[in-house]
């Protein structure tokens, strides 16, 4: 039996490859696997859900100036470490895997002062900060894309939910017609801003429904919690809130206009899903780094954000869409570049530092 610690969590961008490479470990019942996370994280909920036990340590942000909590990090970071270190101890733990966040830099300090190998999993074209300072100790490195700047990295890919690699061995484009009430035969459009929307997207989508329908060009828009956009069904448009059954919508899409989150990049890639991507402005700009290879390899657009309008959709997209050799061009193009295998590649890469 191998024992396992997976660090991550605070957005689904960390919980979601963790989850998934948990999933992939487990497929050999001999093993064990415990997460690490915080209360306040997405992994609060999504971890036991997934019926994995969470241990937590406490939400520490790095200071960014010097000021009364700056001058008490130092301690809060060693009393967190402290803690991951009771936890491999009692757990013992044989191997740390941590995908950034609040919970992986205590994860990796612990394990290294105990000399317990660990893996760091970057998802970001730009690495966050714990995964750049943990990256230096660490016995493997591994990374989804290949622009991603961390020292003897490996490109594993992202590990992906199991329904979306489900999706790229069958297709489901007949039920997920049937699902959404649209035509099998004309072009689908799939548009998400993430679970909280994008503005900018839902505003240019809401103000460009008439040409697009004359084009006839159908539309799967998820707004996302924040907008203020009520559910609708109304000719070849389908507007929600929020989609439990996104593999059916990635099923059905021809093209796709999106954020460039990691998972999203990757999801797209590995089902074959041609894309404008939009990334989000606020930041560091990682979606933009995110979305490059893709860019790059000719299977998807990007604009930025105050640059995408109805114009832009009508003279640049429309055109695009209702071309179905050039979809399938830029498909064959995303699905060379993506790969479904994400969780596999990164468990090989953990057994192959265990072996050492």
């Amino acid at each position: 039996m191998t024992r396992f610690l997976l660090a991550g969590g605070g957005t689904a961008g960390h919980v979601n490859p963790l989850l998934a490479l948990a999933d992939e470990i487990m497929l050999d019942e001999s093993n064990f696997v415990l997460a690490l996370g915080t209360k306040e994280g997405l992994e609060s909920k999504l971890v036991p859900e997934r019926g994995y036990q969470l241990l937590t340590v406490p939400r520490l942000p790095m200071p960014r100036r010097l000021n009364r909590y700056a001058l008490k990090f130092p301690f809060a970071f060693r009393s967190s470490v402290k803690l991951v270190k009771e936890y491999l101890l009692q757990q013992k733990i044989d191997v740390v895997v941590g995908f950034g966040g609040y919970a992986s830099a205590p994860a990796y300090r612990a394990a290294q002062e105990m000399n317990i190998p660990y893996v760091v999993h970057e998802a970001n074209a730009m690495p966050g900060y714990a995964n750049r300072i943990g990256a230096k100790k660490a016995a493997a490195v591994a990374v989804t894309f290949s622009n991603t700047r961390l020292s003897n990295a490996v490109l594993t890919g992202m590990p992906l939910r199991s329904e979306i690699v489900a999706l790229t061995k069958t297709s489901k484009r007949v039920e997920a017609a049937k699902y959404f009430g649209i035509d099998l035969d004309l072009p689908t459009i799939l548009v998400t801003g993430g679970s909280l929307g994008a503005k900018r997207i839902n505003e240019v989508i809401e103000d460009s429904r008439a040409v697009l329908a004359a084009a006839g060009i159908q539309v799967i828009h998820i707004v996302g919690s924040r907008a203020s956009l009520p559910d609708l069904s109304e000719g070849g448009y389908r507007r929600l809130e929020y989609l439990d059954r996104m593999d059916l919508a990635l099923a059905i899409a021809d093209f796709a206009i999106s954020r460039s989150g990691a998972a999203t990049v990757s999801e797209f890639a590995a089902v074959g899903i041609p894309a404008l991507f939009v990334p989000y402005p606020v930041g560091n700009g990682e979606q933009k780094f995110n979305a490059m290879d893709m860019v790059n390899s000719g299977a998807a657009l990007l604009v930025e954000d105050q640059e995408f309008s109805t114009e832009y959709l009508r003279e640049k997209i429309i055109p695009l869409v209702v071309q179905p050799k050039k979809l399938a061009e830029m498909k064959q193009k995303a699905l060379k570049l993506g790969t479904a295998t994400g969780a596999s590649n990164l468990l090989k890469l953990v057994n192959t530092v265990l072996a050492n």
